[in-house]
């Protein structure tokens, strides 16, 4: 993948990252308190881990992955992996390329919710999704996103 975080973003991302993160005070209560928090939704909730992976579709030579090449790889590498379902959504992004250039590259965003308990599993999961990916298309990356806090999931 094509995307190159200019050392601002990373910056940026890393300090939200430490912003959003439990303090390294928290313990198996806070677990509970956030466990708690579901239940207090007045709704069936349980705590589920959010993650989201960024696709560009930009190859070096100048092609792009085609929506032909991402269903094969959403059947044969993603759903495999997360057959309980999952979020795909196409949009574009912008990175600034060498020069100071804002380039814009089309894309894919994954969003995975899965159960707190499976997150060691999952982890595993996403990242031979991550190196499928990279491996498959030439990219230098896929960009994962993991939300620090457990979300209120409902069906």
């Amino acid at each position: 993948m094509v995307i190159r975080l200019t050392n601002k973003l990373l910056i940026l991302t890393l300090f939200a990252a430490s912003v959003l993160a439990p303090a390294p005070e928290a313990t198996a209560a806070g677990a509970v308190a956030q466990n708690d928090t579901c239940k207090q939704r007045g709704f069936v909730a349980a705590p589920f881990v959010r993650t989201e992976l960024f696709f560009g579709t930009g190859k070096p030579d100048g092609s792009e992955v085609s929506e032909a090449e991402w269903d094969v790889f959403l059947n044969k590498v993603i759903t495999p992996e997360f057959p309980e379902g999952l979020t795909v959504l196409t949009g574009t992004g912008q990175f600034r390329g060498r020069g100071g250039i804002a380039i814009e590259e089309k894309g894919k965003l994954l969003i995975l919710l899965y159960p707190r308990r499976a997150r060691k599993e999952s982890g595993k999961n996403i990242e031979k999704i991550r190196t499928a990916y990279k491996r498959g298309f030439q990219q230098q990356s896929v960009l994962r996103v993991d939300d620090p806090a457990p979300v209120c999931v409902s069906f």
